[in-house]
């Protein structure tokens, strides 16, 4: 069944257009991942869908009781509330009817009257039904598990609202929507502003929702774990993959390669009829010259491949540093309560160590000790010989908020640093010419977070400490982060709450929490095995036979081959790349047409053509993923 569904929809800012003819459908249950660059109009389409604002032009299709709940990113509340009250305003008209059930419980104990007692308790067993069908007796149980998984200390239930920091409230306004009875769920990046352990629970409560959601976020552990099909909004057309975000990449680079080689193989045709009529338009061929030129007029042109472009970010050479970059020894530190007690580590040159934590573990201290901007309550750190760092903090208040950002890059670097090399370098970090001009203060979230990296890019450093590097960029700009870093001969220090970023990146990490801390040797993947290993000991409930590494796997047919250096069987029959692109454009474009048919009302109204349409579509699709493995196969050969 079609929750929701959109014709048409245009919307433009002035001279810019974010929707251009977007349609779409959300069927019930489906979870959806919208993914696009920073700007591309992803939250407006959320709100369009929501009904919080209006498109320029185009229809939404969605019945009258259907409930859609939006996750925004700026917190507002008004009223004096606390914590837990705020919360329970999601129950507001289960509330009403406990309160109505105890009112009429009152009034049957205090009726004399037959007739007026048989509809009291007519009533009161309506509501009693009413309370057990939307489980309204746990409402309480509700609140605490959602609160105490985004975050919340049964301490802070109590704490006014107004009294929160600006991350609070939004993890508030996340368990609110959480807890509210919405059909559909608009979610505008809810993992932003929750640790590791908080985004791991919510992925496990999306996964159990019955409710159809929209999932707009940059965390790709997210959109892999939930996300059942993924839409690209870019240059304010839509297109739907199916699969989660990796999915989406796999379809993506396919897409592409075949609208390459088709939009050149037209660009081709085009040269050579162009260049035949005028060689020939007044010669003997001049019939032959007409035809190709009608021909010409008649072509449907296609458009070149639409993707999305990465900045590309880059970090200079670094120079040699000694083998030990930073030693730590027996480091302690506490405020309003400890946050790290004898922590003692080695970080080598050309190590990437990432440090990772709930919020308010110590994470960004722990930097600034390092770097000798905060003392240590007892221990020491030593910076080793040549290193030269740069230090890139979360909201860049390191630097002169009224300067211009051309200015600031010149103050990275002691000695020549030419206004041209500026300008290039911050364009590499997908910063215009106007933005550039601007002052700090008045860049975005997104560009300031460039604008730092790009500062210590200028730096010239071998340590780079960066603060979370990967916070308003888009899914583009952390990959092409990720590549650089990754690329950089130097020694990288970071903070971050991405476990794809961690994941990709880091050799080393740093884990703290209030109990302890504890240095891993490996990545993210690491890091969760060792962690569900320990919860799989404190519970008592280890497998038989499993050890730290776990069993050893039998490899595959295809790796054996692989590792005996034979080329792999075919699994499909030989044909010619061009063959089987043809075959993809012609079923792709079954595919769209199908979609524009389900949102058709007078489609809609027919229920078995509708049913004969969804199994052409499943199947459709099947298809389309074998041809794009055929084709893959076809191209590695």
């Amino acid at each position: 069944m079609i929750l929701l569904a959109a014709r048409q929809l245009h919307k433009a800012f002035g001279t810019t257009t974010v929707l251009d003819g977007v349609s779409l459908q959300l069927p019930a249950g489906r979870r959806v991942a919208l993914v696009g660059p920073n700007g591309c109009g992803k939250t407006t389409l959320l709100r369009i869908l929501a009904g919080e604002e209006t498109p320029d032009a185009g229809q939404i299709e969605r019945s009258n009781t259907l409930s859609v709940g939006l996750l925004e990113q700026h917190f507002s509340c008004d009223e004096p509330l606390s914590v837990q009250q705020y919360a329970r305003c999601a129950f507001a008209t289960e509330i009403q009817w406990l309160a109505e059930l105890e009112e009429v419980a009152h009034r049957l104990a205090q009726c004399d009257d037959p007739i007026e007692h048989a509809r009291l308790a007519n009533r009161y067993e309506q509501l009693n039904q009413l309370l057990h069908q939307h489980d309204a007796y746990q409402i309480d149980y509700k609140i605490h598990r959602v609160l105490e998984g985004l975050g919340f200390s049964p301490q802070e239930f109590d704490q006014p609202v107004r009294e929160l920091s600006g991350g609070q409230q939004n993890r508030l306004a996340l368990a609110r929507l959480l807890l509210g009875r919405h059909d559909v769920l608009c979610l505008d990046e809810p993992s932003n502003h929750l640790d590791l352990a908080a985004t791991r629970w919510l992925e496990e409560f999306l996964l159990e929702s019955p409710q159809a959601m929209i999932l707009v976020s940059h965390d790709r552990y997210l959109l892999d774990r939930v996300a059942e099909e993924t839409w690209e909004l870019y240059q304010g057309r839509l297109e739907v993959f199916s699969g989660n975000y990796s999915a989406y990449r796999r379809q993506k680079s396919q897409r592409l390669l075949v609208a390459q080689r088709t939009y050149q193989r037209q660009q081709q045709q085009i040269q050579k009829w162009e260049d035949f009529i005028r060689r020939h338009h007044y010669g003997q061929k001049h019939a032959q010259a007409e035809d190709r030129r009608k021909k010409l007029e008649r072509l449907e042109p296609v458009e070149p491949p639409r993707q999305i472009p990465a900045p590309a970010i880059t970090f200079p050479a670094a120079t040699r540093s000694g083998d030990i970059v930073v030693r730590a020894e027996r480091l302690s530190k506490r405020f309003d309560r400890p946050l790290f007690e004898n922590l003692s580590f080695d970080i080598l040159r050309g190590e990437k160590w990432g440090i990772v934590g709930p919020n308010g573990a110590g994470k960004t201290t722990l930097l600034r000790i390092l770097l000798g901007e905060l003392e240590p309550d007892a221990g020491t750190v030593v910076i080793g010989t040549n290193v030269r760092w740069a230090y890139c903090d979360q909201h860049l208040e390191r630097l002169p908020q009224d300067a211009r950002l051309l200015d600031v890059l010149r103050e990275a670097r002691s000695g020549s640093f030419p206004e041209e090399e500026r300008r290039s370098l911050l364009a590499r970090f997908g910063l215009d010419s106007s933005t550039v001009e601007r002052p700090i203060r008045e860049l975005s979230g997104g560009q300031r977070t460039r604008a730092g990296l790009a500062y210590v890019a200028a730096c010239q450093a071998n340590l780079l400490v960066l603060d979370e590097p990967t916070n308003h960029l888009d899914l583009w700009a952390r990959e092409a982060l990720e590549e650089a870093l990754a690329a950089f001969d130097g020694t990288v220090i970071f903070v971050s709450h991405d476990r794809y970023f961690l994941n990709r990146l880091a050799d080393h990490l740093l884990v703290l929490e209030p109990q302890r801390a504890w240095v891993i040797e490996g990545n993210y993947e690491v890091f969760e095995q060792l962690r569900r290993q320990a919860e799989i000991q404190q519970d008592g409930h280890r497998r038989p036979g499993a050890g730290s590494q776990g069993a050893p796997r039998r490899p595959s047919d295809t790796s054996r081959t692989q590792a005996s250096g034979q080329r792999p069987r075919r699994r499909f029959p030989y044909r010619k790349p061009e063959q089987i692109e043809a075959d993809i454009l012609a079923l792709e474009a079954r595919v769209d047409e199908i979609h524009r048919l389900l949102i058709d009302p007078a489609v809609l109204r027919d229920g078995p053509q509708v049913k004969s349409l969804k199994e052409e579509l499943h199947q459709a699709n099947q298809r389309l993923a074998e041809l794009y493995q055929h084709l893959e196969e076809v191209l590695e050969r």
